[in-house]
């Protein structure tokens, strides 16, 4: 069989099977195309190259198997491949953390412009990855800044196990730390640059989400009451962790509108992005610093850039 042929009925396979294409890629083509060059090993770059590749009977039967665990079990690809790509790096990736999805990658891969200097290299920044997982969003910055220091930090000693394979995956033990937290409690010292991506869901969205997402640890996912109560400690505190001209980054996915209703003054800058995604926000050190006084008295502040 041709491995274009292969991609092809796979795909037509996933469509039937009704599958939930949700972890890196959003339509089963894609998937195909994910599961069959991570399965053997094949390099994303050369694919056109490739279509015409005759597979072997044990490579055809190897991915049978990983079909039907796909297919039958719904677990996600990421997973029975036990690795993913993020920000165009190869990750370790497993049921320790959640499959790294986040469009805070296409940030990384901007250099944060406009918030920071077209140019910007990060050079002497201090970069938290704040509830980490395996690390991806952490890693992604110290490959693409170099001489910036990074710090990993989650509540899950899992979670960080895996962060640190990651980080010797990347030779990057001498700029990037991993570290134990609740939120910011376990940490020390300020950053010029936070990077949040939280649990959000809400219980109820949590008993509606497709079988896929129960093989990933519900620790990643619940966000309590509403979705928003981690976002909601975490707004609170960050004035505190961030150097002056600092920014924090958010991710708060559909949770988005319950997170402005529960802080109605704050200046919330929602962004957009060309390859999907929602539900993040950038917010700067000195508007963070106002959301205690905000919550209390209203001063009708309106919506718009950040200052």
């Amino acid at each position: 069989m041709r491995l274009q042929s292969c991609i092809e009925q796979l795909a037509d396979r996933l469509a039937g099977a009704g599958v939930h294409c949700g972890h890196g890629v959003d339509n089963v083509h894609d998937e195909a195309v994910f599961l069959v060059f991570g399965a053997l090993d094949l390099d994303f770059r050369q694919s056109i190259a490739q279509q015409d590749r005759k597979l072997e009977q044990d490579e055809i039967e190897r991915l049978e198997k990983l079909v039907r665990a796909r297919i039958g079990q719904r677990v996600p690809t990421a997973y029975l491949l036990g690795k993913t790509w993020f920000a165009g790096h190869e990750l370790i990736c497993d049921a320790r953390a959640l499959v790294p999805r986040s469009p805070i990658a296409e940030l990384i891969d901007n250099g944060f412009e406009p918030f920071f200097e077209p140019g910007f290299t990060g050079e002497s920044a201090a970069v938290l990855d704040l509830c980490c997982g395996g690390g991806c969003i952490g890693i992604a910055c110290a490959l693409r800044f170099p001489a910036c220091r990074v710090d990993l930090a989650d509540i899950s000693p899992e979670a960080l196990d895996l962060a640190q394979e990651n980080v010797r995956l990347h030779d990057l033990e001498e700029r990037v730390s991993a570290v134990q937290a609740n939120l910011f409690e376990g940490l020390s010292g300020r950053y010029d640059l936070i990077l949040a991506n939280p649990p959000y869901v809400s219980p109820e969205e949590l008993a509606q989400l497709p079988k896929e997402y129960s093989h990933e640890p519900a620790l990643g996912l619940d966000g309590g009451t509403n979705g928003i109560d981690i976002a909601e400690r975490l707004l609170k505190q960050a004035a505190m962790r961030l150097n002056p001209g600092g920014l924090l980054i958010l991710e708060t996915g559909y949770s988005a509108t319950e997170l402005e209703n529960r802080f109605p003054n704050t200046n919330f800058l929602w962004l957009e992005f060309d390859h999907g995604g929602a539900g993040v926000c950038a917010l700067t050190a000195e508007q963070l610093q106002e959301i205690p006084r905000l919550r209390s008295a209203s001063r009708g502040m309106t919506r718009g850039a950040l200052p």
